[in-house]
């Protein structure tokens, strides 16, 4: 199959992906160990589909616009963040609300292909990356030390690895490819917000 033909395939099997597991790779018990921890950062975003469908966003536009490929670890580095910020206890009202919001701005981005100044992409995955952490951060919350450092870095290393993987499989794409990807991730982004009515 060709890698043109790829990416939106895997984008309807990420739409029809329930995630009513989204943020409980243990079984909804908060990991105990060094083993757990870290398979249960590696888990994110991969059983989170809204999650998924935003690293997929942020992989097409950086690698059909030619950025930086260090813009996704700014993401990521966000994210981090936004996990200790939950972990601390500060409080950030409707963090789902406001994932499902960046992931249809994200596919209409993508949809649009309207370049942006580099400043405003990092600015945007900045913040959406915090949003995406906090969200994260509801599966480690009360666990200890030790498994919290080792889903923080299953969690940024899975995160690195499909953000710049995808980066480069986008710069292989055609137009047409990734524009179908950015409207499959703005309908996800539509049914997530409806799904939290």
């Amino acid at each position: 199959m060709r890698v043109q033909k790829l990416l939106p395939l895997s984008l309807l099997a990420v739409v029809a992906a329930t995630p009513a597991s989204a943020h409980h790779v243990m079984g909804g018990r908060t990991p105990a160990t060094f083993l757990e921890g870290f398979l249960s950062g590696l888990g994110h975003p991969i059983i989170g589909p809204e999650h998924l469908a935003f690293l997929l966003a942020l992989g097409i536009i950086v690698g059909t616009a030619g950025l930086n490929l260090a813009l996704p670890v700014l993401y990521v580095a966000a994210i981090a963040i936004g996990v200790a910020l939950h972990v601390s206890g500060m409080s950030i009202p409707a963090p789902e609300t406001l994932v499902a919001l960046s992931v249809l701005l994200a596919g209409a981005l993508v949809l649009s292909m309207r370049p942006l100044p580099v400043l405003a992409w990092a600015l945007l995955f900045a913040v959406a990356g915090i949003f995406h952490g906090y969200a994260f951060g509801e599966s480690i919350y009360g666990a200890e030390r030790t498994p919290f450092a080792a889903y923080l870095l299953g969690l940024v290393l899975i995160q690195s690895a499909l953000t710049v993987g995808i980066a480069l499989l986008a710069r292989r794409l055609h137009a047409r490819s990734t524009r179908i990807a950015g409207g499959a991730i703005a309908l996800l982004g539509i049914a997530a917000l409806a799904g939290l009515v």
